[in-house]
């Protein structure tokens, strides 16, 4: 499949250093300059969205709204391979995912801070 997009990579999609995965409720990038939307199809099928890209503090950004704009995409309904693979379209070398999840178990408060380590 990659090698059918290889000619497009060339055409220098190259657009953004950074990719930023909104959740739930982050569906806009505060703070993005020279801001631009751009659709890009994958081997996989479209992304969830049009990318928004921009600047951020000096940073080419790539912003993706995960469940697309207005939340209309359930999370089982996902196309992850395709919101991946565009992301690399694009040049994105880093990844920042905004989730907001629930938790079962009682030691974690709510309204409190996670970070995922060792995946």
């Amino acid at each position: 499949m990659r090698a059918a997009f290889a000619e497009e990579e060339q055409k220098g999609l190259k657009k953004a250093e950074i990719g930023i995965i909104g959740g739930s409720g982050l569906y806009a990038m505060p703070g993005l300059t020279k801001v631009r939307e751009e659709r890009v199809t994958t081997p996989f099928g479209d992304p969830s969205e049009a990318f928004i890209l921009g600047e951020l503090e000096g940073r080419s950004v790539a912003f993706l709204a995960r469940h697309g704009r207005g939340h209309r995409i359930l999370p089982s309904e996902l196309n992850f391979r395709a919101n991946l693979f565009a992301m690399k379209m694009l040049g994105v070398e880093r990844i920042l995912s905004v989730s907001a999840v629930g938790s079962l178990k009682e030691g974690l408060r709510v309204g409190g801070f996670r970070l995922q380590e060792g995946l």
